[in-house]
């Protein structure tokens, strides 16, 4: 009894293996390299916003120290202050005993600055 044909794998079934396989590996270290920006991106802007939050939970406490509230010298607009490399500015207008205050934070991103504003009535 003869065998005619042989087992295995031609040179060329290797080689589009291996062609596939390079391609597959070349798209995992790109979305590796964007998630990895994007997780210090995701980063940045949660120290941004605790930042704002902080500002926010100081001025509640200041505008809770007077009766009738919000009427106190200490609550008033202020900044620009850098805390954590983050820029912030607060916005409060100057009248009533409900104020509508802006919180303006500036913070370093890979393509250059982003600027968000945080927003709520004390």
């Amino acid at each position: 009894m003869t065998i005619t044909g042989k087992a295995g794998f031609t040179i060329v079934e290797v080689l589009v293996a291996v062609v596939v396989l390079s391609i597959g590996v070349i798209a995992l270290m790109g979305s590796t390299a964007m998630t990895t920006r994007m997780i210090g991106q995701g980063r940045r802007t949660t120290v941004a916003m605790e930042v704002a939050t902080r500002r926010i939970e100081t001025l509640r406490a200041i505008a809770n120290t007077t009766s009738p509230p919000c009427t106190g010298g200490a609550f008033a607009s202020g900044g620009p202050i850098t805390t954590d490399g983050v820029t912030e500015t607060w916005i409060v207008p100057n009248a009533g005993t409900s104020r509508a205050v802006s919180i303006i934070v500036t913070y370093m991103r890979a393509g250059g600055t982003s600027t968000d504003t945080l927003q709520t009535v004390i």
